[in-house]
């Protein structure tokens, strides 16, 4: 092997590690996202709870579900993100998160999400 093979295999390693590092730092961004989707999730919920008492009863609940939309968007947003850069990117000797995974997780979010505002609305104190 000649001192050029050397160079370009070692150069080929540190790509592909750059690209592992790439796909986990997107992983990771969309864990980011989830979380904040979260507290929206938990800023609407108990906002609702603090200014329950409040007159009349609809503004805590309009603002409530208000973050939960905003969450709503995240979680959506998110996925989608996510999606559209694992597709891009090949990871080497990392395991990616399947797109699918990502897909089931977002959906199950905005569906709870979805739940707790119909709930809000529908079965919160009047």
């Amino acid at each position: 092997m000649t001192r050029l093979d050397d160079r370009t295999d070692l150069a080929e390693s540190r790509t592909e590690m750059a690209e592992d590092r790439t796909v986990l730092a997107h992983e990771r961004s969309f864990a980011g996202w989830v979380r904040t989707g979260l507290a929206a999730v938990g800023i609407g919920l108990g906002f609702n709870a603090l200014f329950a008492t409040l007159e009349p009863t609809w503004i805590p609940k309009a603002i409530a579900t208000g973050f939960l939309l905003a969450a709503i968007y995240i979680f959506i947003s998110a996925e989608r993100r996510a999606r559209s850069i694992i597709d891009k990117l090949q990871p080497h000797k990392v395991t990616v998160l399947k797109p699918m995974r990502i897909r089931l997780l977002a959906w199950a979010l905005v569906a709870a999400t979805t739940a707790l505002a119909v709930t809000l609305w529908l079965f919160a104190s009047q």
